[in-house]
C-alpha cells in the first residue's frame, strides 16, 4: 500500500479528527446558491448541476473500488498532510471537493447560452463550452496534482498522460450537466437523475456494506 493510501487512511471519514469550522459557511454558500436558483425558477440550472455532482460522485465510487481490489493506491487520492481536509468522505473524495462539484454543476448550467444552436468559433457552444471546461479543470487537476492535493500514483493517470483525466474525469461532468439541463420534458430530467443517483446509492450500499469503500 502506498504511503499516500496510508495517510488517508488514518483520517477516512474520522471527523473527530479533521472538521473544521469553515466547513459550515460553506455548506451554507451551497445551500444558498441553489435557494436562490429554486426561487428564480431555474429548474434545468439546478437539475444540470445536480446532475454534474451525481456524475462526479460516481467517479469517486469506482476509484475507491479500485484501491481496494489493488490494495496499493487509488487512481487519485486526496492524502493527509498536504491540503488537509475537514472530512474525507471517499478514499479520493473530501467535503470540499464535494461541495466545489456541487457548485460547478450550477456554475456551468448558468453560463450557458439560450440559444442552443449557436456558435462560437464555428463550433456548437455546447460542444465547444464541454471542451473549454474540460480542458480548465484538468488543467487545475494537474496542479493540485502538483501541489501535493491530489495524488496520483499510476502511469494512465499522470501530468505525462492526461488523456483519460479529460476523457474520463471531467467531459462526462460537464457533458450530463448540459444534457440534463437542455432536455425539454420534465419527466426526462427526473428520470435521468433517478438513474444516476439510482446507480450511486446501490454501489454505495452494496461495495459500502461489504467494506470496499
Amino acid at each position: 500500500m502506498s504511503e499516500y493510501s496510508i495517510s488517508a487512511l488514518e483520517i477516512l471519514r474520522n471527523p473527530q479528527a479533521t472538521m473544521q469550522w469553515y466547513i459550515i459557511p460553506l455548506l451554507l454558500i451551497v445551500i444558498y446558491i441553489y435557494n436562490r436558483e429554486l426561487k428564480d425558477k431555474n429548474y434545468n440550472v439546478v437539475l444540470g448541476g445536480a446532475a454534474l455532482w451525481g456524475m462526479d460522485l460516481f467517479n469517486e465510487i469506482w476509484n475507491s473500488i479500485v484501491f481496494y481490489l489493488s490494495g496499493f493506491a487509488p487512481v487519485w487520492g486526496t492524502p493527509n498532510g498536504t491540503g488537509n481536509t475537514a472530512l474525507l468522505i471517499l478514499i479520493g473524495y473530501n467535503i470540499e471537493i464535494s461541495l466545489m462539484f456541487a457548485i460547478m454543476g450550477i456554475a456551468t448550467c448558468l453560463i450557458l447560452p439560450e440559444d442552443k444552436k449557436m456558435k462560437i468559433a464555428g463550433i456548437n457552444n455546447r460542444v465547444f463550452l464541454i471542451v473549454i471546461f474540460t480542458t480548465l479543470s484538468v488543467m487545475v487537476e494537474c496542479f493540485l496534482n502538483y501541489c501535493g492535493l491530489l495524488t496520483w500514483e499510476y502511469s494512465l493517470w499522470s501530468t505525462k498522460f492526461p488523456w483519460l483525466v479529460w476523457l474520463i474525469g471531467y467531459a462526462p461532468f460537464f457533458t450530463m450537466a448540459i444534457l440534463v439541463h437542455d432536455m425539454e420534458k420534465r419527466k426526462h430530467q427526473f428520470l435521468t437523475l433517478a438513474v444516476i443517483y439510482g446507480v450511486d446509492i446501490s454501489l454505495l450500499i452494496i461495495f459500502g456494506s461489504i467494506g470496499w469503500l
